[in-house]
């Protein structure tokens, strides 16, 4: 199950079977073109095409992995989601995921509030609160983690590309309308606090990572037990 980098999975796991998830048609085309071999390749004739299906298709089941990178912080119901990773894996089988964390983009965020403007990012969730969703899901031993990364930026203009590139602000609390040049000089202003000893602008990315394993399906227990009259 991939977000972005289907082509580097391939790659770490040359010899095996994979399905690609992806939530758009564009999306499916471009992993598609990422995950055909070249022709020379040898895994082009010992090894089944990557599939790729769209998100809302019916998922595959039994696999071993669910690997699913920096999906889980734009999905409306995690819970759920993870309901579909245990009812694709096998038992015993392994889920691996990254995502974005509640202290990203902080600095942006206190920005905006001493502006008294909505919040610039969607709520992302702690990654404790995604552990204990794994449990409810059915998953067993989940491992948590977390680590901040300093992203910098020469100019605030090239900061407010990239942030849109990443998919700009999605919040359902953001301002419904369009913003004026006017509004957008003011912005730039204001992102002044966001420069560090170094005279550029920085940003903290909180990237949480968690794994878990499926559990093994659970035997039947006899509905009838005999015990003989010598024991």
């Amino acid at each position: 199950f991939l977000g972005a980098g289907a082509s580097r999975l391939t790659s770490r796991f040359p010899d095996a079977a994979i399905v690609a998830v992806e939530p758009s048609g564009s999306l499916v085309e471009r992993s598609r073109a990422q995950l055909r071999p070249p022709w020379w390749a040898p895994r082009r004739w010992t090894v089944p095409a990557a599939e790729v299906i769209l998100e809302s298709a019916p998922g595959p089941t039994g696999a071993q992995l669910v690997w699913a990178n920096m999906v889980l912080h734009g999905v409306a119901n995690p819970p759920a989601l993870m309901q579909r990773w245990q009812q694709m894996l096998a038992p015993g089988g392994f889920v691996m995921f990254s995502c974005l964390g509640p202290d990203t983009v902080r600095e942006l965020t206190s920005v905006y509030a001493q502006l008294r403007w909505p919040s610039p990012t969607i709520a992302f969730v702690d990654m404790h609160d995604l552990g204990d969703m794994l449990v409810h899901a059915g998953f067993a031993d989940p491992v948590m983690d977390q680590e901040r990364l300093t992203v910098h930026w020469n100019s605030a203009e090239v900061l407010c590309r990239d942030l849109r590139l990443l998919g700009g602000n999605v919040s359902p609390d953001r301002f419904p309308g369009l913003r004026t040049p006017r509004w957008l000089r003011r912005m730039h202003g204001a992102l002044e606090p966001l420069r560090d000893s170094s005279g550029r602008y920085a940003l903290t990315f909180e990237i949480v990572y968690g794994h878990a394993f499926k559990g093994e399906a659970p035997e039947n227990a006899a509905t009838e037990t005999q015990v003989s009259l010598e024991e």
